[in-house]
């Protein structure tokens, strides 16, 4: 077997076909495999299992809920962040809202409370009932800093 440079024809000597080489596998059957996987119904996952469906921003000027209104599917996780300089809280508890009008829980649902979030602190619920929840933080309900989550 002779393994000289000489030995070879002039186009295997070239480097085009020395680069194109590793990638002969694409034009036979390789390419097939490839669009056999990915017809096959596996798919990556887009989220997380421990990941928020929504993430809501807390605000101090002007104090709000960013967004302030979200729809969900029962099961989702919502996570409060608190991107601001003072304390905030995310509750539905009609006993510590300023205006019982403003928070409101369907029925069978219990209130959620967050506590008071420190800046830089989150707080996580997930729902699990169907139905509307209006929330406030009691320390900017009267500032208008109210919130609206709607489960499906």
């Amino acid at each position: 077997m002779n393994c000289s440079p000489r030995s070879k024809t002039p186009e295997q000597r070239s480097w085009i076909y020395r680069r194109r080489r590793p990638v002969r596998w694409l034009t036979s059957g390789g390419l097939s495999l490839l669009g056999v996987a990915m017809l096959s119904g596996t798919r990556t996952p887009t989220a997380r299992a421990n990941e928020p469906a929504v993430v809501i921003k807390m605000i101090d000027v002007p104090a709000s809920f960013d967004p302030a209104e979200v729809t969900i599917s029962v099961g989702d996780t919502i996570r409060w962040e608190n991107v601001g300089v003072s304390v905030h809280h995310a509750g539905s508890d009609p006993s510590t809202a300023i205006k019982s009008s403003d928070v409101a829980n369907p029925d069978g649902a219990k209130p959620f409370d967050s506590g008071l979030i420190k800046p830089g602190e989150s707080f996580s619920y997930t729902f699990t009932k169907p139905g509307t929840y209006k929330y406030v933080c009691i320390a900017h309900e009267g500032s208008g800093m109210l919130g609206q989550v709607t489960v499906r």
